[in-house]
């Protein structure tokens, strides 16, 4: 069985995983990230190849990292947490490890591990969406991963939901991310603290008595406890993610669509208001099949499971 090896490279840490052709993680290495120092993240991600490479017989290397990579595979067009805009990434890691290298956005790479392993197998196209800090994710289609002319596919992020709503750090304004990820959660709870204070009390509590500190997880552990403040930013959240996804089926016709990331370890929590929103606003929803929407299963070693597949197919 044709082996690979993935790296998931983050801001804080490095992880790299041999794979088989069945998405089994069987040897996983970690270093901490370099992650001001090119030259460093360079040397550590060729230090854990060549470590696992010693063990296991494989073929190439696949690199996952946040950022625009090119569509040939090989440059980090702009890098977006790590100091490696314009590197030539596979070339670099291919000189040090005698390997093929081939370079994915890293939510690129987590999508694919979850059309082809998790949620999404068994489906020919499939939509990940990654919610976390930002909201990201992944368009495989027919069984191939949309990157596009350039490279830059699937900024689901990005989308406008709201003509000149919230303004988003890509610079345009009322952004999918900004309304429905981990930080607009939190937007959410300070929004509903500061008109309505003593409505958000537990919110607030949970906060350490600091509006001014709100984040996603206090408002999820209210939404936990039933609050109903709390449950109210979910279904604000809910809402926004139900017509960008239903926006994007109009679009891409998947099979299914899978939710990955953080905010989905709050469970129905999340799915039931997203669930409600996209039945409502998806086009021609009695004449087309059912689109289910579903949790991911791949874990946390989504990112270097896909990194390696798509190396190996490549």
């Amino acid at each position: 069985m044709a082996l690979s090896i993935g790296v998931d490279v983050g801001g804080t840490k490095i992880a790299a995983g041999v794979v088989d052709e069945e998405g089994k993680v069987l040897a996983t290495a970690r270093r901490d990230s370099p992650a001001t120092n090119r030259e460093s993240i360079f040397a550590t991600i060729a230090d854990l190849a060549n470590e696992l490479a010693a063990q296991y017989e494989v073929e190439a290397i696949g690199v996952g990292a946040a950022g625009f990579t090119s569509s040939d595979r090989n440059t980090m067009v702009y890098g977006t947490n790590l100091d490696w805009t314009g590197a030539r990434i596979a070339d670099e890691i291919a000189a040090r490890t005698g390997k093929k290298v081939v370079v994915e956005n890293d939510a690129n790479a987590a999508g694919w591990a979850e059309a082809r392993f998790g949620g999404g197998k068994g489906a020919r196209n499939v939509l990940v969406v990654t919610l976390g800090t930002g909201v990201g994710g992944a368009v495989i289609i027919d069984e191939h991963l949309v990157r596009g002319a350039a490279g830059f596919a699937a900024e689901i992020g990005h989308i406008n939901i709201v003509p000149d709503g919230r303004p988003c750090g890509c610079g345009q304004r009322g952004c999918l991310e900004r309304y429905g990820s981990g930080t607009a959660l939190g937007v959410n709870g300070w929004e509903l603290a500061k008109f309505q204070p003593d409505y958000a009390a537990r919110i607030i509590e949970l906060s350490g008595g600091d509006q001014n500190k709100i984040s996603g997880k206090a408002v999820t552990a209210a939404a936990r406890e039933g609050d109903p403040a709390a449950l109210e930013c979910y279904a604000r959240l809910g809402s926004a993610l139900g017509v960008g996804l239903a926006d994007l089926c109009a679009v891409l016709d998947p099979e299914v669509i899978v939710l990955t990331g953080g905010l989905t370890e709050a469970g129905d929590i999340l799915l039931d208001p997203v669930r409600a929103s996209f039945a409502e606003h998806l086009t021609a929803r009695a004449h087309r099949p059912e689109i289910p929407i579903v949790i991911s299963t791949s874990g946390q070693e989504a990112g270097l499971i896909g990194a390696a597949d798509l190396a190996r197919q490549d």
